[in-house]
């Protein structure tokens, strides 16, 4: 096997790292509906698990199952993936704000 072979293949991942993705992605999925199915926590506080494990759970796919490098060698997927990230975030938000700012001047 060549070293381009060896290097795409792990590029890629290997099936013990889409296992541990996938066993973190059910428990920090299996947590916060926990908490919210026993109530165990105010409403803050619940808020905040919530948010919390989402966040986990999204750097766990970005580097489990996205294969996103953070470094110095991913530095041209990381740019790219910030760029798209800050695009995406850019449409969502004008958006809301456009269809805000239509209603707030169809109440007048």
């Amino acid at each position: 096997m060549s070293q381009h072979d060896h290097d795409s293949h792990d590029a890629h991942g290997s099936v013990s790292s889409y296992v541990v993705g996938f066993v973190l992605s059910v428990v920090l999925t299996v947590i916060p509906f926990w908490a919210v199915m026993t109530s165990a926590f105010d409403r803050a506080t619940l808020f905040a698990v919530i948010v919390v494990t989402a966040v986990v759970q999204i750097f766990v796919h970005l580097k489990y199952f996205l294969h996103l490098n953070f470094t110095k060698e991913g530095k041209l997927d990381t740019l790219s993936f910030i760029f798209t990230a800050i695009i995406i975030i850019m449409v969502v938000a004008l958006s809301i704000w456009i269809i805000y700012e239509s209603v707030l001047m169809m109440m007048y």
